[in-house]
């Protein structure tokens, strides 16, 4: 699976876990429709999960006029995504993570969500000194 096919349904499993509270071995099986396993993308749901807390914390210190619990479920689970990768993906670059969470904010956010992905993720890059 390539990764931002990864990206696009770890989206999807985060959205099921936030909204419906579904396991999150559920919700990875739940989007893959019969696929076989893929790394990156248990990398992506399992990471995004285990570390909410400190991700959450991270977004709110780079969210301005806004409450984490106030952004749309789509855009919060892209910011949680995005930073998480910053985090802990040792492969992929920063600016290729931030143009990644933009290009699927596009695809599955309002006309405002890219806009806004890029401006928090790219405080969360100079927040973090990446």
């Amino acid at each position: 699976m390539k990764r931002r096919t990864a990206r696009e349904k770890a989206l999807q499993a985060l959205f099921q876990i936030d909204l419906a509270k579904t396991d999150v071995q559920d919700a990875i099986s739940n989007v893959l429709e019969d696929q076989p396993k893929d790394a990156y993308l248990e990398f992506l749901v399992v990471g995004a999960v285990d570390n909410l807390e400190k991700i959450d914390e991270i977004l709110k210190a780079n969210l301005e006029n806004w409450t984490i619990e106030r952004l749309g479920n789509i855009d919060r689970n892209i910011l949680r995504i995005g930073t998480f990768e910053m985090l802990k993906s040792t492969d992929v670059p920063v600016n290729v993570v931030i143009d990644e969470s933009i290009e699927i904010a596009k695809a599955y956010g309002d006309d405002q969500s890219s806009k806004f992905v890029n401006a928090v993720l790219s405080k969360v890059k100079l927040h973090l000194h990446l």
